[in-house]
């Protein structure tokens, strides 16, 4: 079964419709107890990271959220999903982040125009089950105001340049994530997502 969290921010059925083009087994749920039915799990959002942070506090998410990604769970995080991942964020004030990967949410520039918004190229740097079948340069949907500046080089898959280059995938093992929203990128988010059902039911 592949979980797609529901911590209350952001229209889960988007993701999920562009899950079940490959797989019925798919659930939305809000109860971290899914987990232990769950091959992996998609953690989606829009919103803002402090908020989110908070509400996967008092679900109680976290725990066993770090627990089985660490454990080498099957994992896919979208746009704030994605930035939950790291050590913490600047966004409205200081807050701690799920701490997978070594790193700081902060705002871009205040010379660009934000949020990044609309289509943009990704340069992908390291190969990895999940991007099989993508060419390099490829566009995806972005939309979002703050990026991560990494900590350890050796998580980046893919980076996309807007004013700064950033880290727009992330990767090792079975934990994957993107600052783009696959599912709303056509041809090419599908074949992320449609690669990484693969990977889980393989």
């Amino acid at each position: 079964m592949i979980t797609v969290i529901d911590y209350g921010m952001g229209n889960m059925r988007s993701v999920v419709k562009a899950v079940e083009k490959y797989t019925s087994e798919v659930q939305v749920s809000s109860e971290p107890q899914s987990i232990a039915s769950s091959k992996a799990l998609i953690m989606p959002g829009d919103g803002a990271f402090g908020q989110a942070m908070e509400n996967l506090t008092q679900s109680g998410w976290i725990e066993p959220l770090v627990q089985f990604i660490g454990n080498g769970g099957y994992f896919f995080g979208i746009c704030l999903g994605y930035q939950l991942l790291f050590t913490s964020s600047e966004e409205f004030g200081n807050h701690k982040g799920l701490d997978i990967i070594p790193g700081t949410v902060i705002r871009f520039p205040d010379d660009l125009k934000v949020p990044h918004m609309g289509w943009n190229q990704v340069e992908l740097i390291k190969e990895h089950p999940v991007v099989n079948g993508i060419p390099q340069n490829s566009y995806f949907y972005f939309i979002h105001t703050y990026y991560p500046v990494i900590g350890d080089s050796s998580w980046i898959m893919g980076q996309t340049a807007y004013g700064v280059t950033f880290p727009s995938i992330v990767g090792r093992g079975n934990c994957i994530a993107t600052q783009f929203h696959p599912e709303k990128s056509h041809r090419y988010g599908l074949t992320m997502i449609e690669n990484f059902v693969r990977m889980v039911c393989s």
